[in-house]
């Protein structure tokens, strides 16, 4: 069995510096003079997505745990999660096994493969409920050579948010924030946020963003009534939900790319028409979301809205 160097806790120090601090941007031309929209610019750090806060906090713990000595991590992830575990894992030597649909992009399959990622594609059908199944079941026949990370079970995935991205947004708000809205897929950057934004202010009001649909192109997002639900999502924080169509998130990324010269991609553009919508219905406040990646790994969409 492959052993990871001993020298990769020493490692997680280095990598851990370029993780988070992302850039809180001011969205103009979707704020007025009384209600601003702000978000995370959440591709700038290692792993170019979200997902590199909870990946890097998951493998972190198993190393520090010895859950990794002589094992292969695997998961289920629609992208962005391997992605950023195939990163990390390069950098420090770890064997990585994705379980990922395959009607997932095929730059996303392209960038996996090159960072050394052994990958194993699942249901087109199931989505990432499917490929969950698939990792279980390949950790459960081979306990010996994988530790499975399950991103939808591990509460290391909403403390990186409860430690790391809420505690930034305040900081670069000054504190002053009246909504936080984000979409459902693990579920762990709304379960984050949500619970330490609140415990800094009760008043913030919280709302949590769904596909209206089981059929939807919001990649790595879960239509709770009809999915599977994470292990650790709770509704203890959730003020409201919000429903957000693919049509209308491809019609923001246009309307994003053209008024301010960001291309997103349509889980980012999707939080925004979640926080464009929510911000119609108020006199005053400041609304802040997440941009979970911008559109460099979907190229299929950059070609739809041209």
């Amino acid at each position: 069995m492959t052993k990871y160097p001993p020298k990769a806790t020493l490692d997680l120090h280095r990598i851990g510096k370029e993780i988070g601090h992302t850039p809180l941007l001011k969205l103009s031309s979707l704020s007025t003079d009384r209600v601003e929209v702000y978000a995370k610019a959440e591709w700038y750090q290692l792993g170019n997505s979200v997902k590199a806060r909870a990946a890097f906090r998951i493998i972190s713990e198993a190393i520090l745990a010895g859950l990794l000595e002589g094992r292969t991590l695997l998961d289920a992830s629609s992208g962005n999660t391997a992605i950023a575990y195939a990163s990390f894992c390069a950098k420090l030597q770890i064997p990585l096994a994705i379980c990922l649909p395959a009607n997932a992009s095929q730059k996303r399959k392209d960038i996996l493969r090159a960072l050394g990622t052994e990958l194993h594609l699942t249901s087109e059908l199931e989505g990432t409920d499917g490929a969950q199944a698939v990792a279980k079941s390949m950790a459960e026949a081979e306990p010996e050579r994988y530790f499975l990370a399950d991103q939808y079970a591990n509460p290391a995935n909403w403390k990186a948010h409860y430690h790391g991205t809420a505690e930034e947004i305040w900081s670069q708000t000054d504190g002053i924030i009246t909504h936080f809205v984000t979409g459902l897929g693990t579920t762990g950057s709304f379960v984050g946020n949500a619970a330490k934004l609140k415990a800094l202010n009760p008043d913030i009001r919280t709302v949590a963003l769904q596909p209206d649909s089981p059929m939807h192109l919001l990649e790595g997002w879960k239509h709770l009534e009809t999915a599977v639900v994470p292990a650790i999502f709770s509704e203890e924080h959730i003020d409201g939900y919000a429903s957000v169509d693919s049509t209308g998130a491809l019609d923001m990324i246009r309307f994003i790319a053209k008024h301010e010269g960001l291309l997103l991609s349509p889980s980012s553009a999707a939080n925004l028409l979640g926080a464009k919508q929510l911000a119609n219905t108020l006199k005053e406040g400041r609304i802040v979301t997440l941009l979970p990646d911008d559109a460099s790994k979907c190229d299929e969409i950059l070609q739809m809205i041209q």
